[in-house]
């Protein structure tokens, strides 16, 4: 049994009730929406965000959901895939999860406009069955990642960033959505705020390992056994980086930028950064910030009880930073 099955097993008979639910929350009258979004159900990713949901409520109330949670999932699942709708156009990207993207597809005034219907779908979902207080955390979570998007866009121009920044960047743009996710499965069993805050933490410390993980896969050899650099060629500054950048001499920081910002299409060079940032530790620094952070969530489930379900989480845990892709 592979990692994320066993994950999901816990869970198994709430993430397929979960799968009819998410279908149902976006249907509409108008057929060529229900084209759409079917397309998007059938190729759905590995559903980290519902089993986080899940999981949490099950481990915080010892076992129990209810309606609310699975509204949480959907309205959580609903947004999450406008923003991706929207990124695809964003990026200008044909391909979401070796599938055509919703523009490849349709086009990009369609992708848009079935990312405002599916968020709106979200928003009404709450909105209808009165949980606001779930609202609330799924709105500050939006907010943010479209914060966190803005930040690394503004600071990508200028390509001084510090290290402090790069974390207010990924806490915005990833971690703010597992935090989410978790706070909100806490919260849609019990109404204990200390508990909901200390899942939202647990979720946000896990969102920071995943990204930073994302961030090594670029240094990593893929499938024909090269590194990426993917992130070099997008002048995205990444831990690595910026952890060699503050470390090197001031003549090789003059090379380094003067590599990302003027020769991030020469394959040659952009290889010498990769090997310069390795070289030079940066894959071993950020290896070490993403094991803190991966700690620090596991210390924040030491006083639940045990069950099936921390089990999974931890699992989870453990699975994001040795994941392989």
């Amino acid at each position: 049994m592979n990692v994320t099955s066993q994950i999901k097993q816990p869970i198994f008979k709430e993430m397929e009730l979960f799968e009819k639910k998410f279908y149902e929350s976006m249907t509409s009258q108008v057929a060529l929406l229900n084209r759409i979004t079917y397309y998007i159900v059938n190729r759905k990713g590995k559903q980290m965000r519902p089993m986080f949901v899940f999981l949490t409520a099950k481990m915080v109330s010892e076992g129990v959901v209810n309606e609310r949670t699975y509204r949480g999932a959907c309205v959580i699942e609903l947004i999450h895939t406008a923003t991706l709708v929207h990124d695809d156009v964003v990026d200008d990207s044909n391909r979401r999860r070796g599938f055509f993207s919703i523009n490849a597809l349709w086009k990009n005034k369609i992708a848009v406009l079935v990312g405002d219907y599916l968020l709106s779908k979200g928003l009404l979902l709450s909105i209808d069955n009165g949980d606001f207080d779930l609202l609330k955390i799924i709105s500050v979570a939006v907010r943010e990642m479209s914060e966190g998007e803005l930040l690394q866009i503004e600071k990508a121009r200028r390509l001084d960033i510090t290290e402090d920044i790069y974390y207010e960047i990924i806490r915005k743009k990833t971690a703010t959505l597992i935090a989410a996710c978790c706070a909100l499965g806490a919260k849609s069993v019990i109404e204990d705020e200390p508990q909901v805050e200390n899942m939202r933490k647990f979720g946000e410390l896990i969102g920071m390992a995943f990204q930073i993980k994302d961030d090594l896969f670029d240094y990593s050899e893929d499938a024909i056994g090269k590194p990426t650099g993917i992130d070099i060629k997008e002048q995205k500054m990444t831990l690595p980086l910026i952890h060699v950048l503050n470390t090197c001499t001031s003549k090789e920081k003059s090379w380094l930028i003067n590599s990302i910002k003027n020769h991030n299409k020469d394959k040659k060079r952009v290889k010498e950064v990769i090997a310069f940032v390795k070289d030079n530790e940066g894959l071993i620094y950020a290896e070490s910030k993403m094991v803190e952070f991966q700690q620090e969530a596991l210390l924040l489930l030491n006083n639940y009880p045990n069950s099936e379900f921390k089990d999974a989480l931890i699992l989870m845990v453990n699975y994001v930073i040795e994941r392989k892709k």
